[in-house]
């Protein structure tokens, strides 16, 4: 099997490679990565910048700040409007959030490690086997707080 992973948006106009299979994998259950991607989570993985190469087309970037502070620019294709990676994240320099959805092989990249922001999972959805942080796993405000943590990054 080679070392190669590829991905795309929907429509193929962008293009990706990186080589070192991700240790990083996490279910995200922010009301930031719910509203991105449409759906109950987000999944992805850190990718080293370096490993990244846009191999074809120009993404188009969405610039958020996170409840945390932190910044990101979030990739999407500009024709089929596909959310393909994450770069520029303050939190987490030189790495790039890569979908998962967005690979050509999925099932070639582990399992999530973690589940963050647990506090907005809904309830009819069931944890998996893996640590569960209610917000980052880094730290940041807890339940009894009283503040209930609204995005990563």
């Amino acid at each position: 099997m080679s070392n190669e992973f590829t991905g795309r948006c929907d429509c193929g106009a962008v293009t990706y490679r990186f080589t070192q299979a991700p240790d990083f994998i996490a279910n995200c259950f922010c009301r930031d990565c719910q509203k991105s991607s449409g759906a109950v989570m987000s999944t992805y993985f850190s990718v080293d910048e370096a490993d990244f190469t846009l191999l074809s087309g120009e993404p188009s970037g969405y610039g958020y700040v996170a409840d945390s502070g932190n910044t990101l620019v979030r990739r999407f294709c500009p024709t089929c409007g596909d959310r393909v990676f994450t770069d520029q994240l303050s939190g987490f320099p030189g790495q790039v959030f890569v979908m998962l959805g967005s690979t050509d092989e999925p099932a070639r990249i582990a399992p999530p490690i973690m589940e963050i922001f647990t506090a907005h999972r809904l309830p009819w959805t069931k944890p998996l086997d893996v640590p569960q942080y209610w917000a980052r796993p880094d730290g940041g405000p807890r339940p009894e707080d009283g503040h209930l943590p609204g995005g990563c990054g």
